[in-house]
């Protein structure tokens, strides 16, 4: 009685297993057509807010000549308690850095991703103390994820060089300068390349008339020089879950960059203009998607050592890791299935 109850189950299970793939491949191309159709119709109704005139001022747009050598991008959600501290810090070294050469302009954005808190109330006390023109607060309503708040700063950013960074000020703000160099020497070296003509600290700065914002290249902060530490201090379960993460990158983004994590990476504006207009990813791995972008659009990157503390309160859960692979899954089906297409060209508006 048995063997011939054994065909029913095995077409019970067969049917079984085919609507779960059929499910789940429908969920995934779903997702991967929703993420595109974002990507090409990137929001435009958010604005600036003059909290003293309380006047809606319009975004600027990363396509229009650069009008700050650099922009700093902040993304915040329900940083009320550390955003304060972060850009106390930030601006301290900013001014110093403007006292001791005029021509270092700058500008920082808060994107407020959805918070519930006084994130944004935060913000504003700034601007009100250093302009509109210096701090500027971007809120995006309903939370859309970290990459997508560093999207939105990106591409309202009026820097020549443009920086994200955590608003826990995780990596030591001198480090801004570490990632400058390494770009002003890419550019430099590509100048020397095709020009025999040398070019001098202060004339890459003069990039505002031309130079270092109209040569593509990334820079990104890494802590994998502070990895060993890391592994002894974790439990074995979470190294092994961080080992099959980092396998994962590496078959998604390719080799090169041994950490896509840290929240500090620098572009030149004509980096920015040719990444993230085609950014999809808006959680967990945007980051990585962003290197791949860069890859793929033949855009220099250079991974640069940055000092990094450990500050309490991360959001990121241990459960975090399986929607990480998911989006992994994602990022590679999306460009090798040809569902997402990279916008070579440089958009002009």
């Amino acid at each position: 009685m048995v063997p011939q109850d054994l065909p029913a189950v095995a077409y019970v299970g067969l049917a079984v297993v085919t609507l779960v793939v059929i499910w789940v491949s429908t969920y995934i191309l779903e997702r991967l057509r929703h993420l595109d159709h974002i990507s090409k119709n990137v929001s435009t109704s958010y604005f600036l807010e003059d909290p003293t005139s309380l006047e809606k001022v319009p975004l600027p747009s990363v396509f229009a000549p650069a009008s700050k050598y650099i922009s700093l991008i902040i993304p915040a959600m329900n940083e009320e308690d550390r955003l304060p501290d972060t850009l106390d810090e930030t601006l301290r070294f900013l001014q110093q850095r403007a006292k001791a050469d005029t021509s270092f302009t700058y500008e920082i954005i808060v994107v407020d991703d959805g918070s519930k808190d006084g994130t944004a109330k935060a913000a504003f006390e700034f601007v009100r103390k250093h302009s509109l023109d210096v701090v500027r607060v971007i809120k995006l309503g309903r939370n859309q994820g970290k990459g997508a708040a560093v999207q939105r700063g990106m591409l309202s950013s009026r820097g020549e060089l443009a920086l994200f960074m955590d608003a826990d000020a995780a990596t030591d703000i001198h480090d801004l300068s570490k990632l400058e160099q390494e770009l002003l020497a890419l550019e430099r070296t590509a100048v020397h390349s095709a020009s025999p003509a040398p070019v001098t600290r202060s004339g890459a700065k003069q990039s505002l008339k031309g130079h270092v914002g109209s040569f593509a290249a990334m820079a990104v902060g890494s802590r994998a020089h502070l990895e060993k530490l890391a592994i002894a201090k974790r439990k074995w379960y979470r190294n092994f879950l961080m080992r099959g993460f980092h396998l994962c990158v590496l078959m998604v983004a390719g080799p090169g960059v041994k950490d896509t994590q840290c929240g500090f990476k620098m572009f030149t504006r004509s980096a920015v203009q040719q990444i993230f207009p085609n950014q999809r990813v808006h959680r967990w791995c945007f980051d990585v998607e962003l290197i791949y972008l860069a890859k793929s659009l033949r855009i220099p990157i250079k991974e640069v050592a940055v000092t990094w503390t450990e500050i309490p309160g991360s959001k990121l859960r241990f459960t975090s890791i399986f929607h990480m692979l998911f989006e992994l899954a994602l990022i590679r089906l999306g460009y090798g299935l040809g569902f997402w297409n990279i916008r070579r060209q440089q958009l002009v508006q």
